[in-house]
This record gives structure tokens, sequence and C-alpha cells, in this order.
């Protein structure tokens, strides 16, 4: 691993759906009326840990220690839809993560983020695949039904990645392979 150039944007590990996941979701989803601003399917991802805005020495640091991470790969299913905070009132609409070894996976990227300086995360681990951002909350819940067709999509995640929001899209800096 080379020394990366620190991203100017928000930073963070995640592991992204194959082309056949996405191309599939996308098909599932077209049927129904999201609301809110979606988020474009080349952009879908599963984060692993958010980091946000770091400097060059922290964001060295951190791909060194994420380059010393040691995981299989980890099949991740998506199944069913759901919303934070509650259906009634939702500002994120996402589908949901159903792969036991993510858990392990972004506890040995949390690890790797703690060893490189950076402060542990205070909320719980909850792998799901962001679909919409909705502006002002809506009911979600008649979008919840009708997900409820959409079938069960999996992938072999044989890589994870640091990525960045830039502008309104999302790019890659460096992968690390599982396994």
């Amino acid at each position: 691993m080379a020394a990366g150039v620190t991203p100017s944007g928000r930073v963070f590990a995640a592991v992204v759906p194959s082309a056949e996941v996405v191309l599939a979701l996308s098909d599932g989803l077209s049927s129904l009326a999201i609301p809110g601003k979606p988020v474009p399917p080349p952009n879908w991802h599963v984060t692993l840990r958010f980091v946000g805005r770091v400097d060059d020495v922290t964001y060295d640091r951190w791909l060194g220690a994420l380059d010393q991470v040691t995981s299989r790969p980890v099949r991740i299913g998506l199944k069913g839809l759901g919303a934070f905070p509650h259906p009634p009132r939702a500002t994120v609409l996402w589908a949901g993560v159903d792969a036991p070894g993510i858990e392990d996976l972004a506890g040995v990227v949390e690890e790797a983020t703690q060893v490189a300086g950076l402060p542990a995360e205070e909320r719980r681990f909850r792998p799901h695949l962001t679909l919409a951002r909705i502006r002002p909350p809506a009911d979600v819940r008649a979008v919840l039904e009708r997900g409820r067709r959409i079938p069960t999509l999996s992938w072999m995640a044989d890589a994870f990645h640091v990525m960045s929001a830039v502008g309104s899209r999302y790019v890659v800096h460096e992968s690390f392979n599982l396994g």
C-alpha cells in the first residue's frame, strides 16, 4: 500500500455491491414510489466505518492500519427495506443487510481506525445500504410493504474500500482485499 492522497471529502470504509446486485436491486425498486432524494445506484455501499474529514498524517496512519486487517471474504445479503429513525417519520430509506461476517469485518476496521489515532465509534454498528434521504420526513410504511416483493440478493465481498463523498458522488481511493 502506497501513501494515499488525502481525500478532501467525508471519508469512510465500505463494501460495494456487485454490478449484478446493483442491477437487480435497481430493477426491483423501479416500481416503488420512493420519496426523497434517491441515492444513485453507482453510489450504493455498506459503510463499515465513517471517519469524516481527516488530515494527511491521520489518513496515512489509517491506511497503514487498514493494510494490516485480516478477514475472510464476507457473503452479504440484502433483505427487505427499512427506515431511520422509524417508518412513519422516515429520513432515510435503506435495504437491510443480512451478513453474519460483516460485524467481524466492521470490528477489525474499527480497531484499525483506533490504532490510527481516531476516536472510537460511539454508535452501534447497524449495517444497511442507503437508498434515499428524505427531507422533510415522510411516512414510508406503504413503500416498505410493497418492498417485501423484492427478492433477497447477495454477493461475496472480497474487498473493502476507503471512499469519500465528492459532491454528489462517492469515489474509491484505496481498496483492501479480504482473504
